[in-house]
């Protein structure tokens, strides 16, 4: 499996799963779809699908043309809504239900964000196992057995946060929400370290906002606090080897 990064902040995210066939499934399409295209080598025949956590731009912006290019796309009903048009590609996503897409499986789990029905999701994969992936949450409150592979927020660190607004840098309105609807490095740091990670290879960190983070810091950071392979996802990042095994 090979996991390639197209972008990972606030401006948009989009991640491409790959498997040894060449089967693409697409998560998270908040790029211009022309980049995810680019990044396909303009060839969408083996793209599976694309499932999307919300329906805020930075995840989604690129839905439209996926539709339009022919992709199905999957989400909650109330992402979907929140989508704001129509199409024959939508296919919902139920809370704690597993669904086929192609060769993998996705269960959606619920998350907390300020959007409508916000989710993460657990991907399956036989050269991969079973992959987290978690964004744009407060916390998880969840458990997850037998993980080989974990992409998780790590948005912003409060002490940078609380820094920032002293000097006037950052609006508390603004700080309040990132608060209230991301996950920061302390919450990554807890949440990775109450999963059984025996079996886990990479760990990838997303989703690192460009003010309120320090990306060498929380790798250092939380490979410490895990003993653990952790790579921050930056623009056109790509793992070779995001299998089961890390050989």
């Amino acid at each position: 499996m090979r996991l390639h990064v197209i972008n990972s902040n606030s401006e948009g995210n989009c991640y491409l799963f790959t498997d040894s066939q060449g089967y693409t499934l697409i998560v998270e399409c908040g790029v211009r779809f022309n980049l995810i295209k680019e990044a396909l080598g303009f060839d969408l025949a083996r793209v599976v699908g694309c499932i999307v956590t919300h329906e805020h731009g930075d995840h989604s912006k690129g839905v439209l043309d996926a539709t339009k290019s022919g992709i199905d796309v999957f989400a909650t009903a109330g992402t979907i809504k929140g989508f704001g048009f129509k199409s024959h590609r939508f296919n919902y996503l139920k809370i704690g239900a597993a669904i086929k897409i192609g060769s993998f499986e996705v269960l959606a789990f619920d998350t907390r964000h300020d959007t409508i029905e916000p989710c993460g999701f657990l991907i399956r994969h036989p050269e991969m196992g079973t992959t987290l992936f978690l964004t744009d949450t407060v916390y998880c409150e969840y458990q997850f057995p037998g993980l080989t592979n974990i992409l998780i927020e790590a948005n912003h660190s409060q002490k940078i946060l609380n820094e920032r607004l002293e000097m006037g840098y950052e609006p508390k309105f603004l700080r309040d929400r990132v608060i209230k609807s991301h996950m920061s490095l302390e919450t990554t740091i807890k949440t990775l370290l109450s999963y059984d990670m025996t079996k886990v290879n990479n760990i990838v960190l997303i989703h690192l906002s460009d003010r309120n983070s320090h990306a060498i810091e929380f790798q250092k950071e939380i490979e410490l606090a895990t003993a653990k392979t952790v790579t921050v996802a930056s623009k056109g990042l790509t793992i070779e080897n995001f299998n089961v095994t890390p050989f």
